[in-house]
């Protein structure tokens, strides 16, 4: 397998809640009041060929709209590591939710990744819904819709590749379009779950989360996520605070938490 295919995975931390308790994260949790924290992510897929940028996070406004305020706004994050807007070649929007597409608007040259589900769905009659809406922020939808009449977005249908040794896989179950990613490293294949498992648990034990569009879905999504990554041995999560405690650090001095994940 060529250089071409291998890449460098990084999982950039740029905000933490910890006001959250066990039945926030789990629908058939057995204890309900603990608490359990969660950390937001977005994610970096690189080689010497390109750098790709696995959701953007979201901003400090959208932090104090939400009353979420967030560590450090994950474009400064990255900037930190070297990695400037105009380096992101493309941006893989795993869903549109507002902590995973709140930043689209701060990579404007980068081209997106959606599956059609994911679009069709945040921008249809579902919406009506305060329950389903409740997750999206309309300006990042809106950003979305603007790239497409710019030329900015590939739609996908279910699997697809985005460049040698990274995939994208409609999962479902937390949000109608939402995707996973596979990506090819010197060390095997990792899989970034995003929100198709939040934690370690979610997956492990099959347990869903309670914010769920189809909960079939989502429950045949643990399965799937094991089968694309050897026996879910490198599935990353998308929240889970144990990331950063499986992983190491990847750079000193940066002022947000990185840690590499293909290691």
């Amino acid at each position: 397998m060529s250089d071409d295919r291998h890449h460098e995975v990084y999982a950039v931390k740029y905000a933490e809640r910890d006001d959250r308790t066990r039945s926030d994260s789990f629908i058939l949790a057995d204890d309900h009041t603990s608490v359990h924290p969660m950390d937001y992510f977005v994610w970096v897929i690189r080689n010497a060929q390109r750098t790709i940028l696995v959701d953007t996070g979201y901003d400090n406004a959208e932090g104090t709209a939400r009353d979420r305020p967030v560590l450090i706004e994950p474009r400064a994050a990255l900037a930190d590591i070297g990695i400037s807007p105009a380096a992101i070649d493309s941006v893989i929007v795993t869903h549109l939710h507002y902590d995973h597409a709140g930043g689209l608007s701060h990579f404007p040259d980068a081209r997106l990744h959606i599956q059609d589900a994911e679009m069709a769905y945040a921008t249809g009659r579902c919406m009506c819904h305060d329950a389903l809406q409740m997750p999206y922020t309309a300006d990042h939808v809106c950003e979305a819709v603007k790239r497409v009449y710019s030329g900015k977005v590939t739609f996908h249908d279910g699997d697809a590749e985005i460049a040698p040794g990274i995939t994208v896989h409609r999962v479902g179950g937390h949000s109608r379009g939402l995707q996973c990613v596979r990506v090819e490293t010197a060390t095997g294949p990792l899989v970034l779950a995003s929100d198709a498992s939040h934690y370690y648990e979610n997956f492990e034990t099959g347990k869903p989360f309670p914010i769920v569009v189809d909960l079939e879905e989502m429950l045949a999504g643990f399965d799937y996520l094991n089968g694309l990554a050897a026996a879910g041995e490198r599935v990353i999560p998308g929240h889970d605070p144990l990331v950063r405690e499986r992983f190491p650090q990847a750079f000193k001095g940066a002022r947000a938490d990185v840690r590499r994940l293909d290691l």
